[in-house]
């Protein structure tokens, strides 16, 4: 049964960036190779099931999906404008050092991760004496990724 939209689907991929670098995979082997499993301790390595067309995978990952079978392995690459979007500095914001330290609690460090009030998640880029600069821009904006995939089924 080929995949269409509103089906159940469990796969099992790696995806990988320009340069062969593993960014993510349900393989828990090629997770400890990549050393995802010391970024990610809490995360459990297995097959992803998802119902396609539900807005739970990239654009382009659905959209390569469509036409599979159970039984099928296919290596999809995907432009960001289907993954995380091109890469653009218009998602930095810049807030008073003193303020934002108050905000969320604690001194800024470069490589901090913070969650805005809406719900989008920063990093911070830059710290000067007087300001903090965060990036709520998705860490792989601007990536073409590409993804090796076996479906396992299809419901």
């Amino acid at each position: 049964m080929a995949i269409t939209t509103g089906d159940t689907v469990t796969i099992e991929y790696t995806g990988r960036l320009d340069d062969g670098s593993v960014f993510d995979t349900t393989d828990e082997s090629v997770a400890e190779e990549a050393g995802l499993l010391d970024e990610q301790p809490n995360r459990e390595f297995e097959p992803l099931t998802v119902e396609v067309g539900e807005g739970n995978l990239i654009e382009g990952m659905e959209e390569g999906l469509l036409g599979l079978e159970a039984g099928d392995s296919e290596t999809l690459t995907i432009p960001p404008a289907e993954a995380y979007g091109e890469a653009s500095d218009d998602q930095t914001r810049e807030f008073e050092r003193g303020r934002f330290e108050e905000m969320v609690g604690q001194e800024a460090a470069e490589g901090m991760q913070v969650q805005a009030q809406g719900g989008a998640s920063g990093t911070v880029t830059t710290i000067s004496d007087d300001a903090v600069e965060v990036s709520f821009q998705h860490p792989l904006a601007g990536e073409t990724l590409t993804f090796e995939i076996d479906v396992l089924s299809v419901e």
